[in-house]
């Protein structure tokens, strides 16, 4: 019999009871009080000074792992003037708007900091165990009262009074403890494991780029300009009020770049109907498998692979499509939009732009190297292998990472189920 065994037969054998949060908590918004936009947002720092605080947000806090690195600051007249939001000790916090609901954190009470952004806090009450509580809101049983209760087709939200209402098992101090000790065992097994991870995709970034900058850089192959080879086109206009909730996907550069990074858009997805599509492709030209699609503004020369010929449209000046054609690879090109020979030039017929633009003109300008099809080809399967190492997260410590945690999900859900007590 476990420790834990032994505890539970002790001090709680029939059952524990269920207490809402609001009991054990007190919680606050950003609203509490008074009015944010007037108060705040003409006061923020965009640097530390003496005495201000960071402004968190939901992109802080992810679990047990909190960012302080923020990009605004909150004046100490401020912090001083309206305590109930400023987080000075551990507590619980919970994202209450948008695609994050469900999101949960520990703040860990180290550094001062001002709420910011859609969060309400559970500052809990002194004599309960914090990292106890953590566990039950980011388990299974407190995620999904979180469902059930959030609100809204377009912007959902969960509200203040719903988190207050929320149950959680609460067995004696001891059985919590216990409970925190065997958890926080896991979450140091994960967090040394990442460490290695970070420590070995590091070192395969480094590796990756030598290669990617190496295999252009030993080419000798004569050069050509993208628009003597193949066309380039951008899209026809789509205006704000055509955009679709449903239909033929309509890609922004944020498309693009969060694609890069391997993340979702935060700005959500975009689509145009498929009449819509049918008729600016006829102006436009369509996109095809194989094309090359460039983000044009702000982020520019991030390339976009197209994986198939499914209807795919674009934003006009936003990205620009270099069309696949038999002189060079798409995927030679792709990789050469990366090196850091195409970066530098990008950087050096652009650098007196106040926002940078990459436009047709120059696209159709910019010289690249076309070797022979089979050099091409050895070029593309070198980069690809040390790229595919740097993403690959279905073997070696990521899949290992992968399988401790939801080893520990499934012992997290099942320490924290109790029988509950019959309410008196």
């Amino acid at each position: 019999m476990s420790r834990l065994d032994e505890l539970i037969a002790e001090l709680c054998p029939d059952g524990v009871c269920f207490v809402k949060l609001g009991d054990l908590c007190d919680l606050v918004t950003k609203q509490t009080g008074f009015d944010y936009t007037n108060h705040i947002k003409s006061r923020l720092l965009n640097e530390k000074i003496e005495g201000s605080v960071p402004y968190i947000q939901t992109k802080f806090f992810s679990g047990r792992k909190f960012d302080y690195n923020t990009d605004y600051y909150v004046p100490s007249d401020i912090v001083e003037k309206f305590p109930k939001i400023t987080l000075d000790r551990k507590c619980l916090l919970f994202s209450i708007v948008g695609a994050s609901i469900g999101n949960v954190g520990l703040f860990p009470g180290h550094t001062k900091c001002f709420l910011g952004g859609a969060i309400c806090v559970a500052k809990i009450k002194a004599e309960y165990n914090a990292d106890y509580l953590y566990y039950c809101v980011e388990s299974a049983h407190v995620q999904r009262q979180i469902r059930n209760k959030t609100k809204g087709a377009g912007q959902a939200t969960v509200t203040v009074e719903d988190i207050r209402s929320f149950t959680v098992p609460f067995p004696p101090l001891p059985v919590q403890q216990e409970i925190v000790r065997i958890l926080d065992h896991f979450t140091e097994i994960t967090a040394e494991l990442q460490k290695q991870l970070d420590a070995e995709l590091t070192a395969r970034k480094k590796q990756y780029e030598y290669y990617l900058s190496r295999e252009f850089t030993v080419l000798n192959a004569p050069i050509h300009k993208i628009g003597e080879i193949t066309n380039v086109f951008s899209a026809a206009r789509v205006h704000k009020n055509e955009w679709k909730t449903e239909g033929v996907p309509f890609f922004r550069s944020s498309d693009v770049i969060s694609s890069f990074g391997g993340v979702e858009n935060s700005r959500g997805k975009a689509f145009i109907s498929f009449e819509l599509y049918e008729n600016l492709s006829a102006k436009s030209g369509k996109v095809k498998k194989g094309d090359l699609l460039i983000t044009g503004g702000g982020t520019i020369g991030i390339p976009y692979l197209v994986p198939n010929d499914e209807p795919l449209y674009m934003k006009d000046a936003d990205l620009l499509c270099i069309q696949k054609n038999d002189s060079v690879l798409s995927e030679f090109l792709y990789f050469y939009f990366l090196t850091p020979q195409f970066r530098d030039y990008l950087a050096n017929i652009t650098h007196d732009a106040t926002i940078p633009h990459y436009t047709i003109e120059q696209i159709k300008k910019t010289p690249i190297p076309v070797p022979s099809q089979k050099e091409q080809e050895k070029v593309v399967n070198t980069i690809s292998r040390f790229f595919n190492l740097c993403n690959d997260l279905s073997s070696g410590l990521p899949a290992e990472i992968a399988a401790r945690q939801k080893q520990y999900e499934y012992y997290r859900d099942k320490l924290l189920t109790f029988k509950e007590l019959p309410k008196s």
